[in-house]
């Protein structure tokens, strides 16, 4: 980022960092969970479960990306090692011990309304002061609440 981008976040960035680098990992940990659920998933709509879980894991990927590149452009270093994930993460991993549609699909849900949460958090946080980071994190928020209604529907018999 210019020198001028650079001066309109007006706020803590050592603290605007932290948070982004804390989503970057619930994201790679999204990312895992959704990938690894649609691997073992069992039941009815297991296929159509699968599926799903495919796409999410894809988009959670994207959010790591976009992540990076805006961690990146604060002058920051994305948090690189996967044992760094679980330390930070705001949202918790649910491993998949449970292969049945309904417990993976409400191990997921679960996570995206912690997802939700994270992002309204960098929202507030970024609102008026970062407009760029604030874009961004709206976007992700976005499909975070697309995610969630789209597993809800799924789980509805």
């Amino acid at each position: 980022m210019g020198e001028q981008g650079k001066k309109i976040v007006a706020l803590d960035i050592a603290q605007l960092l932290n948070l982004l680098n804390k989503a970057l990992a619930d994201e790679w940990l999204a990312y895992y969970q959704y990938w690894i659920g649609a691997q073992v998933v069992e039941g009815r709509l297991g296929s159509i479960v699968q599926k799903e879980l495919e796409e999410h894991a894809e988009e959670e990927l994207k959010h790591a990306k976009m992540l990076v590149k805006r961690i990146i452009e604060l002058g920051g270093s994305p948090v690189n090692h996967p044992k760094q994930w679980i330390e930070i993460a705001n949202c918790r991993y649910d491993a998949p011990n449970d292969v049945s549609v309904e417990a993976i699909l409400k191990q997921n849900i679960s996570g995206e309304r912690c997802a939700i949460a994270v992002y309204q958090k960098l929202l507030d946080f970024t609102h008026t002061k970062d407009p760029i980071t604030y874009d961004m994190a709206l976007e992700i928020l976005k499909e975070e609440v697309e995610h969630e209604e789209d597993l809800e529907n799924l789980l509805i018999p």
